[in-house]
């Protein structure tokens, strides 16, 4: 069996595992900035939809959504993003009438949240919706291993 080159692997195109992982870890860096924990959570909205949910915390109540990517969006990795913010503003005025919730997006690249800044309509949009962007800190290592799975699954 012939050893890997560094930065490949073995698994599959499409596989999302890496970014999965990734996403964990920007919730719990999201949460070391904060001071607070989550917890990954599934919520029931009144109309009888199910959300699940990256980042949960119920006092203060928190809704976190995280995203992995690293580098430029394309354009429909912004409406992901974009969908993402929609979510997390429809389930906490679902959730939480009284209008405390914060909504955040968490992401872990600031090219990768270029497009949810500065002058965009995405911005205007999230702040008019509620919906913070943070771009947290995570470990050298596991941006490396990002970039390498978004380049296999690139098509």
């Amino acid at each position: 069996m012939t050893p890997l080159k560094p930065g490949t692997s073995t698994a599959a195109a499409g596989d999302s595992s890496v970014q999965r992982e990734a996403e964990r870890v920007i919730i719990e860096s999201l949460g070391r900035e904060l001071g607070y924990t989550f917890t990954q959570g599934t919520r029931k909205l009144i109309g009888g939809a199910v959300l699940k949910f990256d980042g949960v915390r119920e006092e203060p109540p928190i809704l976190v959504e995280a995203w992995a990517h690293q580098g430029p969006a394309r354009a429909a990795q912004k409406h992901k993003v974009m969908v993402d913010a929609l979510r997390l503003a429809w389930a906490a005025s679902d959730l939480y009438p009284e209008g405390n919730a914060q909504k955040i997006l968490a992401l872990a690249d600031d090219e990768a949240a270029a497009h949810l800044m500065g002058r965009s309509w995405m911005k205007a949009a999230l702040e008019h919706l509620g919906v913070t962007v943070r771009v947290v800190k995570i470990p050298d290592e596991l941006l490396e291993r990002i970039r390498d799975a978004q380049t296999r699954q690139f098509r």
